[in-house]
């Protein structure tokens, strides 16, 4: 196995040669400039790992990370839309680039492309493929879709608040590594396996990610501080406040999250005090050492060498302790 630098490298040399200019270039052009704003290529690179974790050169693997790469992409092209955000990685999202209509057509593109990929692959990979990428981008959609919903509701429960990550985020990683698996040829418990593996390491990721968003540096998490406390999501830390706060502290943060006239920076610094009175800080921390530790609890049943499981679980370990 490699490091993850140089499962980066080889998958960026991939997508170099993909991402080639064509006409229309109206159509193109927004899919090559989404695909090469960056990112930290986590899927891709979990795809690629996991092929070489059951036995087979990570160039095998290479159309299948993609595969999850550009429909990663075609969501977050879309989800933008949807969020009107302007910025994506710190530039122009493509409907601000171009416009809401190409925004959609080529989303709608990345897509197709997402499926033609697995064309590469012999009838029996290839069926595998297609299968876990159905069920995984309908999840992907459902997430979203949950995601909207949970905006205009009061009611939100812990469980399908996890439901919602799971199907949004995680799923998604699961498959990453499973389509490793496929391609390998691993066994199906191997590849069901892997798939609880990385599906547990995201969710830990996505409650890590409300946890940073209100308490990580603002130099190395990449996104501006506080912004889930300014859009008054319904994050892990928020509903943990409204389970586990007392009356006052579940008042005080309902009357904050509704106060327009007060300042950004009072409105983050006074939510943020809450989640720590009230222990959700302490639980949402707690909450992603747990779903790591169920991660490391599948390795253990995994039909592969010690030596690959504990560099599966210094990579859950990287994951859990980060900081961007």
């Amino acid at each position: 196995m490699q490091n993850i630098e140089a499962y980066q490298k080889s998958f960026i040399n991939y997508l170099e040669d993909f991402a080639v200019s064509k006409e229309p270039e109206n159509l193109y052009a927004p899919i090559n400039y989404i695909l090469k704003l960056g990112g930290k290529r986590l899927r891709p690179v979990l795809t690629l790992m996991t092929a070489e974790v059951f036995g087979v050169q990570a160039k095998k693997a290479l159309d299948a990370a993609l595969s999850v790469e550009v429909f990663h992409n075609f969501s977050l092209v879309h989800d933008d839309i949807m969020d009107d955000a302007p910025l994506r990685r710190g530039q122009q999202t493509v409907h601000e680039k171009w416009n809401i209509n190409t925004g959609i057509l080529s989303g709608d593109a990345m897509l197709i492309l997402a499926y033609q990929l697995f064309e590469n692959y012999e009838p029996k990979i290839f069926q595998s493929l297609a299968k876990l990428f159905s069920k995984t981008a309908l999840e992907v959609c459902e997430g979203q879709q949950y995601d909207i919903d949970f905006e205009t509701r009061n009611d939100v429960t812990i469980p399908e608040y996890l439901k919602m990550i799971e199907y949004k985020t995680a799923v998604l990683v699961g498959a990453a590594m499973k389509m490793g698996a496929i391609v390998a040829e691993a066994s199906e418990q191997d590849q069901d396996g892997i798939y609880d593996f990385g599906r547990y390491l995201g969710i830990a990721f996505q409650l890590q990610d409300d946890y940073l968003d209100a308490f990580g540096n603002p130099e190395t998490f990449g996104k501006q501080v506080g912004g889930d406390i300014l859009e008054n999501k319904k994050t892990y830390l928020y509903l943990k406040t409204l389970e586990l706060g007392t009356e006052k502290e579940q008042s005080s943060l309902l009357n904050i999250i509704n106060n327009d006239s007060i300042s950004e920076s009072e409105k983050i610094a006074s939510v943020k005090s809450l989640y720590n009175s009230s222990g959700a800080s302490e639980v949402t921390q707690r909450a992603v050492k747990d779903y790591t530790n169920k991660a490391f609890e599948v390795l253990k049943g995994l039909n592969i060498s010690e030596e690959k499981k504990q560099l599966l679980q210094l990579f859950g370990e990287q994951l859990m302790n980060r900081k961007v």
